[in-house]
């Protein structure tokens, strides 16, 4: 009987055990599972799943199909905005495929709460972005196809093991490439040797372009042998020889925490209010940006976004020509972010969030450490000292960043959405990475290299430039928004003004998209701000947000240049639109292989009113770089930026009440 009740217990113990630990494993697995609780909440790797299986049911895909995008369906931005908590909402993923065989590209979208495809069409005439899986295809071809194997020979080079290829959309196409319509891309080659930073090492005078659809190399050129560089551009500790002197160690500590708080992918600062999304095209995606006034939670921002870049080369050759990156579209800038880490991207105080992208073969994965979220000091915010009373009021600046890397072949960018304190949103881009070298027989500067600098011996930079387009669909106070032209001028002199000394600012409204296409003028001081056209502020004024440019550049190529036509978006520092949801990438959807004209000049072909409307402002920014020799062998940050700054939005300045 005793033995029997021994059992008894031993078993009941062990079914408890078994019991506590299933439901622990549950609760585990259940925490670990993200929360889907507003409608902006990126796809999860279930959904992505449940998308590519629910595509590939109903449809007959063959082996070489690839999916070069997978993201969330946008919800419609009314039923966004009417949102609350608890509220049942659709779920729906967007997917782009691409059928190599049959060279087709088609556009899916699955609804995930049924498990339905509830839209499918094929998009004729376009090429999506690269897939990772072409890129072992093109290298493939390359080093297997006779002609290029005699040309590294020529140059001295036998193993081709020790040749890098770096796999590039095509740019620039021949009349033939376009008539042919086939899915190209080109090669750049560089000598790795006992290095390992290849890029000191380009390999010139070859244009050798791949066929993605038959994995041959469909045109092959060579204008000769160029010397490149022996040397050794390994920049790591082992490389370097004697080092500087460390610095002293410089600690950053938030002993009590961070002051931001996160739901979700909701994050709140100081009055801040905002949702993000890591996008595999665009990147870093921020939505419904709200700042308080007091009790009042007034938007300022729908939805804020990267929407497309382009880097165009300034040299006339043949193979370098062809080379202006559209680096959104033509290679999805959001899945190339790297994983960042805490003292390095960001300082130890720092915060890093996983991303969840697709692969070419629709399968999920998370990006670790893909997004970095900290605090920064920033010197003074405000401060006045009074002399009479010798009374001295100073607050100090504190910034809420949120940033991503991208690494894109031989370039770095971080992207940065800085939030201030008075009610400013900053974005900053930072510019690094290693210079697109050329190849060059010349040790020495020459006179005639007015196409670039001369880096180092048997390395040239040549001139280029890079242009970011931000799509900023404002709501400032509310979907109805108008767009004020503000330019500063001297008053002449007269009985009014007899001394000379008066400045007027005029404002001149935008009423209409084709009359909204604008550019920067510093002999103006030219700005543009967002207003409210149903809303007044204490004053009986128009609250709004106000553009406020900094360093900016032209778009250098010239009219009936390829590339200008291409990349409209560039030619021109402001555009705006009506908003229309379908309208998200300033140098439209498919900008690879593309026919000029898309983009921001079709969006705006319509010229439709903007004057009390929903709208979207498109800030496009550039920076020129004509290379120096302090760029090499990688180059110091370099940064570029605008602000969104409140204008009569606030009735005083909101960081007044400040605590010390």
């Amino acid at each position: 009987m005793i033995k029997r009740l021994k059992r008894f217990l031993w078993l009941s113990i062990a079914i408890i055990s078994i019991i506590s630990i299933s439901i622990g494993l549950i609760e585990t697995l259940t925490a670990q599972q993200p929360s889907i609780s507003h409608p902006l909440t990126s796809l999860t790797e279930a959904e992505i799943n449940t998308a590519v299986s629910v595509i590939q049911r109903e449809k007959t895909l063959s082996e070489m199909a690839a999916f070069p995008l997978i993201a969330l369906q946008e919800p419609d931005k009314k039923e966004v905005l009417n949102f609350t908590p608890g509220k049942v909402f659709q779920r729906k993923a967007f997917l782009v495929i691409y059928e190599r065989s049959q060279n087709k590209t088609y556009e899916g979208i699955v609804d995930l709460t049924s498990n339905t495809l509830s839209s499918w069409k094929e998009i004729p005439s376009v090429q999506p972005a690269i897939v990772a899986s072409e890129y072992q295809l093109a290298t493939e071809a390359f080093k297997s196809d006779p002609r290029w194997q005699t040309a590294m020979q020529k140059r001295g080079i036998t193993d081709f093991n020790q040749v890098k290829i770096s796999c590039w959309a095509p740019g620039i196409l021949s009349k033939q490439e376009e008539a042919a319509g086939n899915r190209l891309c080109r090669g750049l080659f560089y000598y790795k040797g006992e290095h390992w930073n290849s890029y000191g090492s380009p390999i010139e005078g070859i244009l050798a372009t791949v066929n993605l659809n038959t994995g041959k190399i469909s045109s092959f050129v060579d204008r000769g042998i160029v010397p490149f560089s022996q040397e050794n551009w390994n920049y790591d500790v082992k490389s370097l020889g004697k080092l500087l002197s460390p610095l002293k160690a410089l600690k950053i500590l938030q002993p009590n925490g961070a002051s931001f708080q996160i739901k979700g992918n909701e994050i709140s600062w100081q009055g801040w209010q905002f949702r993000y999304v890591m996008h595999p095209r665009s990147g870093l995606v921020l939505y419904q940006v709200t700042h308080s006034d007091g009790e009042n939670i007034r938007p300022v921002l729908y939805r804020a976004s990267l929407s497309e870049t382009v880097v165009p080369y300034g040299d006339p050759d043949p193979t370098w020509s062809f080379r202006n990156a559209f680096d959104v579209g033509e290679y999805n800038f959001g899945s190339l972010a790297t994983t960042m880490q805490l003292g390095k991207e960001i300082p130890e105080n720092g915060l890093l969030l996983d991303a969840v992208f697709a692969n070419g073969d629709g399968e999920p994965y998370v990006m670790p450490g893909a997004i970095g979220i900290y605090e920064r000091n920033n010197g003074m915010l405000w401060k006045h000292y009074d002399y009479g009373t010798q009374r001295n009021d100073v607050r100090r600046s504190r910034e809420l960043i949120m940033t991503m890397n991208a690494a894109i072949d031989n370039y770095d960018y971080s992207i940065n959405w800085i939030f201030h304190q008075d009610g400013t949103l900053e974005v900053q881009n930072e510019l690094t990475g290693i210079v697109l070298a050329q190849g060059t027989a010349s040790q020495k500067q020459s006179d005639d290299d007015s196409s670039g600098r001369l880096l180092a011996k048997n390395i040239f930079g040549v001139n280029h430039q890079h242009f970011f387009n931000y799509r900023l669909d404002f709501d400032v106070d509310g979907q109805a928004n108008s767009v004020m032209e503000m330019n500063v001028k001297a008053l002449p002199m007269d009985e009014k003004n007899p001394l000379g000394n008066a400045i007027a600012v005029t404002e001149t409204p935008l009423a209409k998209e084709t009359a909204a296409v604008r550019d920067l003028d510093m002999k103006s001081s030219r700005e543009w701000m967002i207003v409210s056209a149903d809303k007044k502020n204490v004053l009986d004024a128009t609250p709004g947000y106000m553009l406020m440019p900094e360093g900016n550049s032209i778009f250098f190529p010239v009219e009936g240049s390829k590339i200008r036509e291409r990349a409209e978006f560039a030619t021109h520092h402001v555009w705006v639109t009506k908003y229309k949801p379908t309208e998200l990438y300033a140098g439209g959807d498919y900008p690879n292989q593309t026919q000029p004209g898309q983009g921001l000049p079709k969006y705006i072909a319509d010229d439709e009113a903007l004057m009390g409307e929903d709208i979207v402002l498109w800030y496009t920014m550039g920076v020129t770089h004509i290379p120096r020799s302090e760029d090499w062998p990688v180059m110091p940050v370099h940064r570029v930026g605008f602000k969104l700054v409140p204008r009569g939005f606030f009735s005083r300045n909101p960081a007044i009440n400040l605590p010390e």
